[in-house]
């Protein structure tokens, strides 16, 4: 199945609600007030089944200069124009506002419908359909198909109704494998079933039962029903009307301009970089921080212009801009948006969403990365926006609802980011290599510097290291050290990996006296500061011998300051062992006994044994845990 959407565009009272019932059998005008009054005040919604699998939604929407914003709330999802100018009229204002905007939204193709052609004779309509063809000059129209119809009479309907399905067969479909997302124009309750949200998805699938989000405010919800046309549906793809039938949310928390979508993806924006640009017949200046209404999907709100590289911007110009908004939007990197002049209301211009979520910047600091946004490739422009997070990274997922992508591309250039190194691959997301080298640099000279001062200890514990580097969690900092090369982190200790303790004559002649002293003593071993004091050497420093001998197999250390050789300390096991042998448990008093030594040393010998599941403590007796 094919699913395209159809706007129709064009000044009041031309035809645009007959037409849309002659090709359909459908009055788009719901409102009462819009049946009283002859003309459409809101959104109005039909379509056409063609065979060979597609269907054609069409949105109606209202002409008149005080209604643009209803017309703009319809215009963002479509496919196709059908742009309706009236036989004995012809080109209006509203007939100019309504293109201006089709084409600044950059719809990509249409056609022309000039309607009451029973109202005028051969030679006025043909002298309309002349002004038509330079109307449209220079837009994306200009070669669009010109029919003349009635929806009176029924003349030129159904070859529309043709030109209609031989244009759609021809439009790319929207991205379905992207993010979904259906700005909504409708909120209404219905009975027995509560709250129904309408919309043109404009990417992605939902499903029944599948969790969704309403943004800007972060509802939580959950599909309950789907319909498509009036057809019960299981699933809803891009390009489709929907109507979204939601678990336990009341209509009054949602309103025209919000969004439905994957929870924890999109994340709302107030302040958005931009390309914009001004129309030719603008008719005015725009100055930097000027106030404008500000229009995506079916949202509108006030917000400040501030241009980049000018202090205004002249009719025809283009430049980058920050807009910032009064209230947040959900929109992402290659959306189209248009602004209207904040007083008296009229559309001036528009442009592309390149950013909506910028860094700070000052205004005349560099816009090159906004370029990148521009004009780069995906993979160029996923770099450039992993990078401006820094150290901190950013998840695939954030990147998902950053830019309007199908999400399998999005992988794809992810991938290749991390396969040339362009990316590090983190757990919880993704670290830009400049960072990244930064952070190595970082780390070695930190190392290097520790060792030069250090030289007797193997090396720099983390957390003095990570002290380096604030706003990094451990958990992270841990991952990134794994990921250096030039490092060995051992337990708690990191090191160069061409570290290697450098021992004086006098130094290695010492760690002999050392071990000679503890090895005589047998389990009865000289304390640290006892040490220290017999051999002459300052406690620093013999802590460090002794924990260079640990490290290398020659004591083992039993608390900061007890150490035993390691040769009595198999004795120690073996001696456990066999004492095991003949019994089921063992007292303090019997260790202590079988070593012949005393409570001083047995007690921290048993609680080594017991850390290291050797032994375990039941009460005031020992069991053994080490197994043959």
């Amino acid at each position: 199945m094919q699913y395209v959407i159809l706007g129709t565009a064009g000044h009041i009272d031309h035809g645009k609600s007959s037409l849309v019932k002659a090709l359909t059998g459908t009055d788009p005008d719901r409102l009462k007030e819009e049946k009283e009054r002859g003309i459409t005040i809101d959104l109005g919604f039909a379509h056409l089944d063609y065979p060979q699998g597609l269907k054609v939604g069409i949105v109606d929407v209202p002409g008149h200069e005080r209604l643009i914003k209803n017309m703009l709330a319809g215009a963002g999802g479509i496919d196709m124009v059908l742009m309706v100018i009236a036989a004995d009229e012809g080109v209006m204002p509203q007939s100019r506002e309504h293109l201006a905007i089709c084409n600044m939204l950059k719809a990509k193709t249409g056609l022309i419908a000039i309607t009451k052609a029973d109202l005028v004779d051969k030679d006025m309509l043909e002298l309309v359909t002349g002004d038509v063809k330079d109307f449209v000059k220079d837009t994306f129209l200009e070669d669009a198909p010109v029919i003349a119809v009635s929806s009176k009479t029924g003349e030129g309907i159904g070859l529309l109704k043709d030109k209609i399905q031989e244009i759609a067969l021809s439009i790319r479909p929207k991205p379905i494998k992207g993010l979904f997302r259906l700005p909504i124009d409708r909120v209404f309750t219905l009975k027995g079933f509560g709250t129904v949200v309408t919309g043109t998805a404009l990417s992605g699938s939902v499903s029944l039962d599948e969790q969704v989000e309403v943004l800007p405010k972060g509802i939580k919800t959950k599909v309950r029903g789907l319909q498509s046309h009036g057809e019960l549906i299981k699933t809803a793809y891009a390009g489709q009307r929907v109507a979204v039938n939601l678990q336990g949310v009341a209509k009054e928390d949602i309103q025209r301009g919000e969004v439905l979508t994957v929870p924890e993806t999109i994340q709302p924006a107030s302040q958005i970089d931009a390309e914009i640009e001004l129309l030719k017949d603008a008719g005015i200046e725009l100055k930097s921080r000027s106030l404008v209404h500000f229009y995506s999907g079916t949202s509108e709100v006030i917000g400040r212009v501030i241009l980049y590289d000018k202090e205004k911007l002249m009719p025809g110009d283009k430049s980058y801009c920050q807009l910032r908004l009064q209230s947040p939007v959900i929109v992402m990197a290659e959306d189209r948006y248009i602004i209207r002049r904040f007083s008296p209301l009229q559309t001036i211009g528009g442009g592309e969403i390149l950013d909506p979520l910028p860094r700070r910047r000052k205004r005349k600091e560099g816009t090159g990365d906004i370029g990148i946004f521009k004009h780069g490739s995906l993979e160029q422009k996923l770099s450039s926006k992993i990078l401006q997070y820094g150290i901190k990274g950013i998840s695939a997922s954030s990147l998902y609802g950053w830019i309007n992508e199908e999400l399998p591309l999005i992988d794809d250039a992810l991938n290749a980011l991390i396969k040339n190194g362009e990316a590090i691959n983190l757990s919880d997301g993704l670290l830009h290599k400049t960072p990244f080298n930064d952070i190595c640099k970082k780390v070695l000279s930190a190392v290097n510097d520790f060792h030069k001062k250090n030289p007797l200890k193997p090396g720099i514990s983390k957390e003095d290291l990570r002290a380096f580097f604030k706003g990094i969690e451990q958990r992270v900092f841990d991952e990134l050290l794994s990921k250096i090369k030039d490092i060995a982190v051992e337990k708690d200790t990191v090191r160069l990996k061409t570290f290697n303790i450098s021992l004086t004559d006098e130094k290695k002649s010492l760690k002999g006296k050392i071990l000679k002293a503890v090895e005589a003593s047998a389990f009865q071993p000289p304390m640290k500061d006892e040490l220290s004091k017999a051999l002459s050497v300052n406690e620093k420093e013999m802590g460090e011998l002794l924990k260079i001998m640990a490290a290398e197999g020659m004591l083992v250390r039993i608390n900061d300051s007890i150490y035993i050789s390691s040769a009595n300390y198999k004795k120690m096991i073996d001696a456990i062992k066999d004492l095991f042998k003949a019994k089921q448990q063992m007292t303090v008093a019997e260790f202590r006994d079988v070593l012949n030594t005393s409570r001083k040393y047995a007690l921290p010998f048993l609680e080594y044994l017991d850390s290291h599941k050797i032994t375990l403590r039941v009460g005031e007796i020992r069991k053994l845990l080490l197994k043959e």
